[in-house]
């Protein structure tokens, strides 16, 4: 990882149920080992939070669809990271004193998910990335995005 990058976080978002879209957030909790607080995909497993960049929410804006963050179900919505690029196993911190580690980038999509339905393409499988939270704290849009 390029030791000079360095972001911001764009939205915080969660949901109650997997396979949806998130509602955006004013702040929230990261657990160490689980992911963000109240959030259907934290748990004790390698994705406990998803990343997308703006970047790449603007990709599919350009082909006509009204997205924002939270769209794509991604828990945190970046701006000035290429997460995409990140190797697994890059460590990078978020605001005070999060710390996350990155475990996958992208996924496989098996079948068209909500996701797909709702907006017409799902950049996640693509472009986002998922971590595990190795310390916790707290986040608020516009934090810091740093390497460890």
């Amino acid at each position: 990882m390029n030791p000079a990058f360095s972001g911001r976080v764009v939205a915080i978002s969660i949901s109650d149920r997997k396979g949806v879209k998130k509602q955006n957030v004013d702040q929230a909790e990261l657990l160490v080992d689980h992911g963000l607080e109240h959030d259907a995909h934290a748990g004790p497993w390698h994705r406990q939070v998803s990343l997308l960049g703006i970047e790449s929410i603007r990709k599919i804006r350009e082909k006509g669809l009204d997205v924002a963050a939270g769209d794509f179900a991604e828990n945190i919505t970046t701006e000035g990271v290429r997460l995409y690029e990140l190797p697994v196993g890059a460590r990078f911190r978020i605001g005070e004193g999060a710390l996350l580690e990155v475990t996958q980038i992208g996924k496989e999509c098996h079948h068209r998910c909500a996701i797909f339905q709702q907006v017409g393409d799902c950049v996640m499988p693509r472009e986002g990335i998922f971590v595990r939270v190795l310390a916790g704290g707290t986040i608020r849009p516009c934090d810091r995005i740093l390497p460890a």
